[in-house]
C-alpha cells in the first residue's frame, strides 16, 4: 500500500485504486453491527462537539465573533430584544 497526501487529505492505492479514507469509514460503518453504530453514534457526537467547541474558541480568541457581539450588544441596548 502506497499513502501520499493529496489537497489535505490522506489518500491509499489498493489494487490500483485510489481510496480516501473517509471511503475507508463509509465502509467500516456500514459494516457495523447495530450496537456498534449506537456505540459510533455517540463517540461521534462527542467528538464533533468537542471540533465545535475548539473551532468557536479559536474564532473567539481571533476576534472573529468581536463584531458579531457588538451588533447583538446594540440590538439588546436599542431594546429589540425579548426575554426567553
Amino acid at each position: 500500500m502506497v499513502c501520499v497526501k493529496l489537497s489535505e487529505t490522506v489518500m491509499s492505492v489498493v489494487n490500483d485504486q485510489l481510496v480516501t479514507n473517509v471511503d475507508t469509514v463509509e465502509r467500516l460503518v456500514s459494516e457495523m453491527t447495530p450496537a456498534e453504530l449506537v456505540e459510533f453514534r455517540r463517540w461521534f457526537a462527542q467528538f464533533d462537539a468537542a471540533a465545535w467547541d475548539r473551532e468557536i474558541e479559536a474564532d473567539a480568541a481571533a476576534g472573529r465573533l468581536d463584531e458579531l457581539a457588538e451588533r447583538a450588544l446594540a440590538a439588546h441596548a436599542a431594546g429589540h430584544t425579548t426575554k426567553l
